[in-house]
């Protein structure tokens, strides 16, 4: 197992963290901690800060306590799923944190690992879930959803233009025998869609595959309570740097932080009181990608979009106007 792997946007996230880690005392946050890349670079370029991992992988947990070993007294990892991060820093006796790192998605070794069942480009068991220690399994969505249910999945997850075929396709399979392996899988897909839309857009079971890994894991939903509850544990001048690697994950950080960027009030309110004043400021615009460069040395940022936002005030208990700064 390379447990070498190379980070995404590494240094742009550290640049983007940096002004709030210098700080006396200061305390990051690396909410998919995984093989712990992104860790150690934030704790080698900043020597006192305190780092909090967390990852619902166990595997990619052990490996980050290999890779950060002479650092333990600066880090702490923890098994949890990022929208308990209240609750791990509720149990850490954290008040509040300095930075927040997200880098979502599906981690390299979860591909590189036949048995977890991410690749549609290798035959293996149809598992998919990010935490092995519980809940259903991608065979078990393929071989219980009904038609509509599956058919809702690979439509809203995978924006699959062909889902209610792929759903049929499934169902009526299925009863010959339950789908347990991916390359069953792959060749129904490829069946079930029309040949012309085969041969553009790459392999045709990639957007099936991201559909029941984010319905397996609940990534969607997690993620949705995570950014907020995210942010709310940002101090003052804190800040938060996501990387989404699909346009469902960005669009949703994207409605999760915009609102806090614009005032409280309606638009038309010609001074806007101070209670109600922007508590986030963009550090972005729009969505960053990575560079040619580091797509070439490094497939996996092809992908990427990075946001990233700074708290500039203490929420006021106030409820976010519908109108707020989305760009």
């Amino acid at each position: 197992m390379d447990v070498t792997h190379t980070p995404v946007l590494i240094e742009r996230v550290v640049d983007l963290l940096a002004p709030a880690l210098r700080r006396p005392g200061a305390v990051v946050v690396d909410a998919t901690v995984g093989l712990g890349g992104h860790s150690l670079a934030l704790l080698e370029a900043f020597p006192h800060v305190r780092l909090i991992g967390l990852d619902r992988d166990t595997r990619a947990l052990e490996h980050s306590r290999l890779r950060l070993t002479g650092l333990g007294a600066r880090v702490d990892l923890e098994h949890a799923v990022y929208d308990r991060l209240p609750d791990v820093l509720e149990r850490l006796g954290v008040p509040a944190v300095d930075g927040i790192l997200f880098d979502l998605g599906v981690s390299s070794m979860q591909l590189d690992l036949d048995e977890r069942g991410f690749a549609y480009s290798r035959d293996a068991p149809l598992d998919m879930r990010m935490d092995q220690e519980r809940g259903p399994t991608a065979a078990d969505v393929l071989n219980t959803y009904d038609v509509n249910a599956l058919t809702r999945v690979l439509r809203d997850y995978g924006e699959e233009r062909f889902a209610r075929r792929i759903a049929q396709a499934v169902v009526t399979q299925r009863q010959a025998a339950p789908f347990t392996t991916s390359a069953r899988l792959v060749d129904l897909i490829r069946d079930a869609i029309p040949a012309a839309a085969r041969r553009t857009g790459g392999n045709p079971a990639k957007r099936t595959f991201q559909a029941l890994r984010i319905e397996v894991n609940a990534e969607l939903e997690v993620l949705g309570r995570a950014v907020p509850a995210a942010f709310d544990a940002l101090a003052v001048a804190g800040r938060i740097v996501v990387l989404s690697y699909h346009s469902l994950e960005d669009r949703l950080v994207k409605r999760a932080l915009g609102p806090r960027a614009a005032p409280s009030v309606p638009p038309d309110m010609p001074i806007v009181p101070e209670d109600a004043q922007p508590t986030l400021r963009w550090l972005t615009r729009g969505a960053e990608a990575a560079s040619e460069q580091e797509i070439e040395q490094n497939a996996r940022a092809g992908s990427v979009r990075l946001r990233a936002a700074e708290r500039t005030a203490a929420e006021p208990g106030r409820t976010q106007h519908p109108t707020g700064g989305v760009r």
